[in-house]
């Protein structure tokens, strides 16, 4: 059986842009639930400094009350040589960090450009290799930025490149203000799959114009298996200026990639909470969303829909036209 694998990135990427504090007792019931619904993959926190993130100031407590766990796969945002150490103390297996395609977009979000950004990086990728820490990278702004407007495809493959080189063992490509489409999608993709195994590439889509669940159609559809999730679509991040009065990006929620009723022939491990149960988190609004139209056989299915219809119209008594 086929699986897709779901990266869960709220208690991270989510909690981190929401304005309130959540206790570190609220975060771990959290991660709890999520473990419990089959959920194997979650980002649990940044080890960013707490001037920049004052939300994610709790994460060496929280790392230190995880529970032990052997089939779940916990992870960190690492930004720098500091946060790694932290990261080490907490015993995880898997550090992430993050860089953009744009130049821009970098520079504001680091203060650096991309260059000077991974040359810092390096020592603290050569000791997680040294040391068995399995390195997920982020590359923002994959299919736009909102100070450069479009980014290049080649721009893109040349960071996934450097990355490979820098020891990443899986790379999240991230429309990160969600302006991407499915044409893009997929020749994105292609144009990776050229460069890259795509079992190490990752989607990390937001829905900022509502063309999420096609991107991750687009994406499944070109071979991508790993996507990035958060429940109830929380977080977000800087917004396209045309969006930016009217709508609040938000990451793709894990509730509607996740089929209500899966193909027989794909495997996610994850399900969704039971009819009537307390809701995860206040400002999680879950949808399930029957994507069978993201199944091989969505042509088949559409069809037999219309033949259904056509049968049941044909059923229908028509009006005598003398009695209209």
């Amino acid at each position: 059986m086929e699986s897709v694998t779901l990266y869960e990135v709220g208690p991270r990427d989510g909690l981190q842009n929401e304005p309130e504090t959540v206790t570190t007792e609220t975060k771990l019931a959290l991660i709890g639930r999520l473990r419990a619904s089959g959920l194997r993959r979650i980002e649990v926190t940044s080890f960013v400094s707490p001037k920049w993130i004052p939300q994610l100031a709790d994460a060496d407590a929280l790392c230190s009350a995880l529970p032990d766990d052997e089939e779940a796969r916990f992870s960190a945002l690492v930004p720098n040589e500091a946060g790694y150490e932290r990261f080490r103390a907490a015993r995880l297996p898997v550090a992430a960090f993050f860089v953009s395609a744009s130049e821009t977009h970098n520079r504001k979000n680091v203060n650096r450009g991309i260059a000077e950004h991974l040359e810092r990086f390096q020592p603290v990728a050569q000791r997680a290799q040294a040391e068995g820490i399995r390195l997920r990278a982020y590359v923002s702004t994959v299919c736009g930025c909102p100070y450069e407007g479009g980014v290049p495809v080649g721009a893109v493959i040349a960071l996934v490149e450097r990355l490979l080189t820098l020891g990443a063992d899986e790379i999240s490509l991230g429309d990160t203000i969600g302006v991407g489409h499915p044409r893009q999608v997929r020749e994105l993709i292609a144009a990776v799959a050229a460069v890259a195994p795509l079992e190490q590439i990752a989607l990390h889509l937001h829905d900022t114009w509502g063309r999420a669940l096609a991107n991750v159609q687009a994406g499944f559809e070109a071979g991508i298996r790993t996507f990035d999730a958060s429940l109830g679509g929380l977080g977000a991040a800087r917004m396209h200026p045309a969006r930016r009065a009217t709508s609040r990006p938000r990451t793709w929620s894990t509730c509607s990639i996740v089929p209500a009723s899966p193909p027989a022939s794909i495997s996610t491990r994850w399900s969704t909470p039971a009819r009537g149960s307390k809701p995860m988190y206040s400002r999680a609004r879950c949808r399930v969303v029957s994507t069978a139209r993201a199944s091989a056989n969505d042509a088949e299915h559409a069809k037999g829909r219309l033949r259904e219809d056509g049968e049941r119209r044909a059923r229908t008594p028509r009006p005598d036209p003398a009695r209209r």
